[in-house]
């Protein structure tokens, strides 16, 4: 064993001092294996970034996969609300559903400090905060006992919270609706605005909305499954719907974004295959310099094998010298991406909807020095395989 880890650690020596001597030739090539596998590596990792920043901002729109659409319409239109509100509570209980809601739009008139103004309300239940991974600016997404409150608590976005005076969430979170019925409301979070110039909207719990005189027409019932179970499910539900409602037409549909299927996948494989034939090109040039100079190297092969150096000692001294410069090529191309993805400006471009940034990916940097070491291998193999075929008086005579 010691034998074998001393010839490992020779053979590591002898190429280290290989490559200092032909370091001009070999640095060629290792810039196009570094920049071939920072390519390769960056693809892979912006690609895990914009995927990361897609799905968040299409889980704040359509949920979080995968969220489920639940309706159910009469001969005549939507059934009755309170008999669908037991309906579709019997759903969750009978399926185990942790997180669902029911959304509904409504209209209000909110006192401002400049007047009274019209507010687009969504009505719902606390789970359309983890449905739809509300982002909270200020302040707390509803719980489950807000719904008691006197003053019914209100989440408002950014316009809605400028509108109002910006006022202090924990002193005088106050703020008054208008119209036929007046209702003090408690501003408890304030979410972002989806876009620049949104007006003022706010979301309500449903039973605090029509305690404050704030009704919404017909609204949809969502719930969150797991994916594995998704399909399932969506039949199970469905079947069931349509035998309480005979005649009805009961619709379950899946309305995330990864409903059909991941929509970047293929064009991080299209990007990823370029990037590839991108590091392949860079192995051919670190191929054709190792061919070249173990042409140069025939004579000091032939006289390490006149001194007994065997043809495995042969082999794995000049395998290893690609190894090593590949694998220093590709700890440099790592560490280049990792430099590029990492960087804030890349990151706001890319993921411009991510408050907190994800790690760089280890697949991407680990697949990326994989590489590196493959290529090494494969532009290694065909000079030492050469050089094991060179005979000793041949050698000595070149």
């Amino acid at each position: 064993m010691s034998g074998f880890v001393s010839g490992i650690a020779s053979a590591l020596v002898e190429a280290w001092q290989e490559l200092r001597i032909n370091k001009v030739r070999i640095l060629l090539a290792l810039v196009a294996v570094a920049v071939s596998v920072a390519a390769l590596t960056s693809v892979v990792g912006v690609g895990d970034l914009a995927r990361e920043g897609f799905k968040v901002q299409s889980e704040r729109q359509g949920g979080r996969t995968a969220t489920v659409g639940i309706s159910v319409y009469g001969p005549t239109g939507p059934l009755d609300p309170a008999r669908m509100d037991k309906a579709y509570q019997g759903i969750v209980e009978r399926y185990g559903i942790s997180y669902w809601t029911n959304v509904g739009q409504s209209q209000a008139k909110f006192q401002f400090p400049q007047g009274v103004q019209d507010v687009q309300m969504t009505l719902v239940d606390p789970g359309y905060g983890v449905i739809h991974r509300i982002d909270m600016r200020q302040g707390s997404w509803f719980a489950d006992d807000d719904a008691k409150r006197l003053a019914p608590a209100v989440v408002v976005s950014e316009a809605f919270y400028n509108a109002a005076g910006r006022p202090d969430l924990v002193q005088n979170p106050k703020v008054k609706t208008a119209g036929g019925q007046e209702t003090t409301a408690v501003i408890i979070g304030v979410v972002p605005d989806m876009y620049e110039g949104m007006p003022p909207s706010a979301f309500m719990l449903r039973d605090s909305a029509a305690a404050a005189g704030i009704t919404a027409g017909f609204g949809e019932f969502k719930v969150w499954l797991q994916d594995e179970q998704a399909e399932t499910l969506v039949q199970a539900i469905q079947m069931d719907l349509q035998a309480q409602f005979p005649g009805a037409n009961a619709n379950v549909f899946r309305q995330d974004y990864a409903a059909q299927g991941d929509p970047l996948a293929m064009a991080q494989i299209v990007v990823g295959a370029v990037a590839g034939l991108v590091l392949l090109l860079g192995a051919m040039g670190m191929l054709n310099i190792s061919m070249v100079t173990i042409r140069y190297r025939v004579r000091e092969i032939g006289i390490r094998r006149s001194f007994g150096a065997t043809s495995g000692r042969i082999f794995v001294g000049v395998m290893m010298e690609s190894l090593v410069a590949s694998c220093v090529a590709g700890i440099a191309g790592v560490m280049l991406s990792i430099a590029v993805v990492k960087n804030p400006w890349i990151q706001s471009k890319v993921a411009p909807g991510l408050d907190e940034y994800p790690p760089f990916p280890i697949e991407a940097a680990m697949l990326g020095f994989g590489a590196a070491v493959l290529v090494g291998a494969l532009a290694g193999a065909i000079p030492a395989l050469v050089a094991v075929r060179v005979k000793v008086i041949d050698a000595i005579r070149f």
